[in-house]
């Protein structure tokens, strides 16, 4: 199925690791142009390397810290320097969920900062970034990665799953706004994705540290047993999900949280 995507331009936040990388390559191997905007520069430049080496679509990585809005804007500015346009957002870079794993009355005020700074207002940063040309254009899509947290809320992940939900409702919103412009919003809601290996994930993903070694094969087939599937969702399930959602085979859904999580939430 040809998804259209040849020639557009992505910009993919935290595109160095886990789903974001494999976000991004999945984009590439539609022959649309990548831009990774990652802090950790070192393990974005890794995945522009592959998505430059597969010979279909071209990827620039910039440094950049979504919780600042004037880099978000030098980024956006480097988009369209290089590509000419920017066709799609992916909202992915978030602050870490599960690794904080506490009680809400035990979690740091700065903690709480930190996750919303960089989850929700790293969305709006970038969103709004955006938005100019793809208003002047009256095309565009953004696809915002949100989480069952923000569905359901979920145990020791308080403060993450309201950013989740704000992201959620932010995303409905705007899709009523924009509808007019023939721009499309949508929310796509993994469940547990744990990395293959090392080499998916940067210093700068919640998934160092360490957290690899938590989540060992038999810790994984444990977690498993909470989702209908009997399975944990790889990278490549949320990527491939959110490619279509940007492409305009959906181009009539918009407004719409999709989880694809092996059936861990159904609503």
């Amino acid at each position: 199925m040809d998804l259209h995507l040849a020639d557009k331009t992505v910009i993919v936040t935290g595109a160095g690791s886990n789903i974001g990388r494999a976000i991004a390559i999945r984009f590439a191997e539609e022959n649309a142009n990548i831009v990774i905007a990652e802090l950790d520069e070192q393990q974005g430049k890794k995945v522009a390397e592959i998505i430059n080496g597969m010979g279909k679509g071209k990827a620039i990585c910039v440094k950049t810290d979504v919780t600042d809005i004037d880099q978000v804007a030098a980024m956006v500015q480097q988009a369209n320097d290089n590509f000419g346009k920017v066709d799609v957002l992916v909202n992915n870079v978030a602050g870490a969920g599960g690794g904080y794993d506490q009680l809400f009355m035990e979690e740091e005020v700065q903690k709480w900062r930190n996750l919303i700074s960089i989850t929700y207002f790293g969305v709006i940063n970038c969103t709004r970034a955006v938005l100019d040309q793809m208003i002047e254009k009256k095309s565009g899509v953004i696809v915002n990665i949100g989480s069952d947290a923000g569905r359901m809320g979920e145990y020791k992940e308080a403060v993450y799953s309201g950013c989740k939900g704000a992201v959620i409702a932010f995303t409905k919103a705007l899709a009523r706004e924009l509808g007019r412009y023939s721009i499309r919003l949508n929310v796509v809601c993994p469940g547990l994705t744990v990395p293959q290996n090392e080499e998916e994930v940067g210093d700068g993903s919640c998934w160092s540290g360490g957290m690899l070694q938590i989540f060992t094969p038999e810790a994984q087939q444990k977690a498993a047993k909470a989702y209908p599937l009997r399975k944990l969702g790889r990278a490549d399930d949320i990527a491939n999900s959110v490619v279509f959602v940007a492409s305009d085979r959906a181009g009539h859904v918009t407004g719409q949280t999709l989880s694809v999580s092996g059936g861990y939430t159904m609503m």
